[in-house]
């Protein structure tokens, strides 16, 4: 097979990427070329892959309508080249604005839906493009979305098998991965771990959204300290050594996850994840196993604490059996060939 895959344009696809669209998008690209497929990926400068890049560049400044109309118009015009020149089998769009890019009618094409259904244009449910499909990344995304003939059955998200195994010694402090923005709750994060008196380090990115850099500036800037800080992005190696020496990470999301790649890794590292119960977050941890689901920012404080009742070794069983990178591409690799046939 020939596969196209297209990030979100304003994210690159690396590593170490914060968003959970680009790593999946990167998983992806990884398995189609040790299966022996033909992958190329449409993404913006800086970005790293297996297969063939397409870099268009990046959008320069601040990312208001402006610049995102502009970029929309760019990319349009570059997926069509790409399709007239590549003649892919399929199209796979990974971005939340995908509709301002569809391709042209003719090449198959898949969305996966990495976000909240109720934060896409409700117009996707009811795509008269042909041949254009949809799918969600979990069960409880799955059941949020409107009825459609176009949706194929849920492919679950999953992590690398190969990060640092459970048995590695514990530090005390709680861990934060992600983006920066107010939905990611971070702040109540931030006010847990104070209240637990544990140190907690939040490592993301902060993206040119003027809500995100309000929000950073605002809310997180002035709770860091000399205990609990912001480490910027951390490196593939150095976010491998945080997620396994940190005594837990913490997920305050106030959004309606539909899947967490944090809390995967966390638990393939054998560290227990303590989350509010958001979304699909009660999909990825087991309560009282894996780590804690909590309702509040006082819950959160108390879950904390109890974190070293929970086994380092049961959180990364559990993931191993239910998490694997391995098994998430098999199914899309399963599914490509289905809706290309």
């Amino acid at each position: 097979m020939q596969i196209l895959s297209v990030a979100y344009p304003f994210a690159p696809v690396r590593p170490d990427t914060a968003g959970g669209a680009e790593q999946v998008l990167a998983m992806l690209d990884r398995a189609l070329c040790k299966a022996g497929h033909r992958s190329t990926v449409l993404a913006c400068e800086g970005s790293q892959v297996h297969g063939d890049l397409l870099a268009l560049p990046r959008t320069p400044g601040r990312l208001d309508e402006a610049a995102r109309t502009e970029t929309h118009r760019v990319w349009r015009s570059a997926i069509t080249d790409a399709v007239d020149r590549l003649k892919p089998d399929l199209v796979h769009l990974h971005g939340i604005d995908f509709p301002a890019y569809l391709p042209p009618p003719g090449v198959p094409v898949l969305a996966t839906l990495h976000l909240p259904p109720a934060w896409y244009d409700p117009a996707i449910f009811k795509l008269d493009r042909p041949a254009t499909w949809l799918n969600c990344v979990s069960h409880t995304q799955q059941n949020s979305c409107p009825a459609t003939s176009n949706l194929v059955p849920f492919i679950a998200n999953g992590v690398a098998e190969d990060l640092p195994r459970a048995g590695i010694r514990k530090c005390c402090f709680a861990l934060g991965m992600g983006r920066i923005c107010p939905e990611k709750g971070w702040h109540l994060a931030f006010e847990a771990a104070r209240a637990a008196a544990v140190p907690f380090l939040l490592a993301g990115q902060v993206y040119p959204y003027p809500e995100h850099e309000s929000y950073f500036a605002t809310d997180i800037l002035p709770r860091c300290n000399g205990q609990s800080r912001f480490i910027g992005t951390a490196g593939l190696n150095r976010k491998r050594r945080l997620l396994s020496s940190a005594k837990c990470m913490l997920i305050p999301s106030l959004a309606p996850e539909t899947s967490s790649l944090a809390a995967m890794e966390a638990a393939m590292c054998g560290t227990p994840v303590v989350a509010f119960r958001s979304g699909a977050l009660p999909e990825v941890v087991d309560d009282g196993v894996t780590g804690f689901l909590v309702d509040d920012e006082a819950g959160m404080a108390n879950a904390i604490r109890r974190c070293d009742e929970l086994k380092p070794e049961v959180c990364r069983n559990t993931a191993l059996a239910r998490f694997s990178a391995n098994r998430m591409a098999s199914e899309y690799l399963d599914l490509y060939q289905r809706l290309t046939a």
